[in-house]
């Protein structure tokens, strides 16, 4: 039998030094902005009841969820998504809360994804979710936080707009099995033509299969929305199309329109949500680092109806776009050193020099000469011998018997 001890689950990596510290830049940038903005924090478990994420709409795949189980052998997962728990959260323990509720998470999620695939199956993120508000002005608000969240970590990003009701007022007009749905929104997401065509092909020309084969190829600025609203569409999806409009518009006036694209095939797998979806994109990088939208009926789901948005940010990938820009982490200044029998006056001595702001280590070695040794091998400058008084040791010195 193989011996795992040494190694790592698939899917899971060990992080050490510089990973370790732009990542935690990168939650303290989007921290600041987060609370800057009002967002409270909060958590939830990273053990979940199974049946929350079998909810209907939830359409995280079962073999994707790791999954465990308690002592009374109730069915657990590893927590493989963050909204479904916050509106769990806020509809148990925040029903009567003022509203808008402004929360944020910094919390891993874990999936299992297929083997090569590239994704980590432990994934740090961070996000947002704004409750209690619908509209405009509260699509603006999400948005908003999300471009700027990208700002922090890089000044080279797109956020990309779509519209899960589009998809869904268009497949509903259709005689199709949600089975066959789910199908075609996956080609429709994978922007594979030639698949999508002969799923649609059984279906007739309607005006809603032509608008669906359509889908995957409108993507790009405004006149994306002129091309769609060419169509003749009625009823709600014109009245969709309309407030993308208005939205791509508001979002363009506030400084955000060479960074704004519109991509109507833009159909995420998550059925919860309801309205505006978006992703936020960066430069060689293949999957989006940032997904988000409108999920107004989520909370309901747990007994508390409220119309709800947020968004989540891949924290490993934030990570690696601020650790090349990041100065030179700080070394030690001083190695203390104690003889034997002022230890303790040596850790004082290490206190007073680290609240001056000096980056101190206390010496581990029995003798001076190790001590030299090692702070010479470590390219510490100084080094301190603390005995009856305190007197810095130079180079050649030494040690006194």
């Amino acid at each position: 039998m193989r011996n795992y001890t040494k190694l790592t689950p698939e899917g899971a990596r060990d992080l050490l030094f510089e990973e370790c510290r732009a990542l935690g830049e990168a939650k303290a940038r989007l921290t600041r902005l987060f609370t800057r903005r009002g967002y409270r924090e909060a958590m939830t478990p990273g053990l979940e009841y199974y049946d929350m994420f079998n909810l209907p709409g939830a359409a995280i795949p079962q073999q994707q969820m790791y999954k465990s189980t308690d002592s009374a052998g109730r069915l657990l997962v590893f927590r493989p998504d963050s909204t479904l728990p916050m509106a769990r959260m806020a509809a148990a323990r925040l029903r009567n809360h003022a509203r808008p509720i402004r929360l944020y998470y910094s919390q891993s999620v874990y999936r299992s994804w297929p083997a090569l695939s590239g994704r980590s199956h432990e994934n740090p993120q961070m996000g947002v979710e704004l409750l209690g508000a619908a509209g405009l002005r509260a699509d603006l608000e999400v948005i908003c936080a999300a471009a700027e969240a990208l700002r922090a970590v890089t000044e080279d990003f797109r956020v990309e707009l779509g519209h899960a009701g589009f998809f869904r007022l268009l497949a509903g007009r259709l005689s199709i099995s949600p089975d066959q749905r789910e199908e075609i929104r996956a080609t429709i997401e994978a922007k594979n033509y030639g698949a999508l065509d002969e799923l649609l092909q059984p279906l007739g020309h309607s005006p809603e299969a032509e608008a669906i084969r359509r889908l995957p190829r409108l993507f790009g600025g405004e006149e994306v929305l002129s091309q769609a609203e060419g169509w003749g569409l009625d009823g709600s999806a014109a009245q969709t199309l309309e407030y993308l409009r208005s939205l791509y518009t508001a979002l363009k006036d506030l400084g955000l329109g060479s960074r704004l694209m519109v991509d109507l095939g833009l159909v995420q797998r998550n059925d919860y949500y309801t309205g505006v979806v978006f992703s936020g994109y960066v430069r060689e990088q293949g999957r989006p680092i940032l997904t988000g939208g409108r999920y107004d009926g989520l909370c309901g789901q747990f007994g508390a109806q409220m119309p709800a948005a947020g968004f989540a940010v891949d924290m490993e990938a934030a990570a690696g776009l601020i650790q090349g820009q990041l100065p030179p982490e700080e070394a030690s200044q001083v190695l203390v050193h104690g003889e034997p029998g002022f230890e303790m006056k040596a850790q004082q001595e290490l206190i007073r020099l680290t609240e001056q702001g000096l980056a101190c280590e206390s010496s581990v070695w029995d003798s001076l000469e190790e001590a030299r040794a090692y702070a010479e091998q470590a390219g510490i400058p100084r080094l301190l011998l603390v005995g009856e008084s305190v007197r810095e040791i130079q180079p050649g010195e030494e040690e006194r018997p």
